[in-house]
């Protein structure tokens, strides 16, 4: 009789439940974040790339072109 009782007590703990709960639920928000992470990627890296390829082909004036620098000044 001891085991039934021992068996029912056993049946009503709910206190490893919150436990599969919360390993549910952050498996859940890792895999979420892992399709995400895969999602965004390509575009990241295209994004970067365009970003890469604009930097390199642009080049920096020199204030001889902005109209600075041209004028000589004279000190009185």
């Amino acid at each position: 009789m001891k085991l039934f009782k021992l068996f029912k007590t056993f049946a009503k703990d709910e206190s490893g439940a919150v436990t599969v709960d919360w390993v549910v639920l952050t498996a859940a928000i890792v895999g979420l974040g892992i399709a995400v992470l895969g999602t965004v990627r390509g575009g990241v890296n295209g994004l970067g790339s365009e970003i890469a390829s604009s930097l390199s082909a642009g080049s920096v004036a020199d204030l001889s072109n902005l109209g600075w620098g041209s004028e000589t000044t004279t000190s009185e």
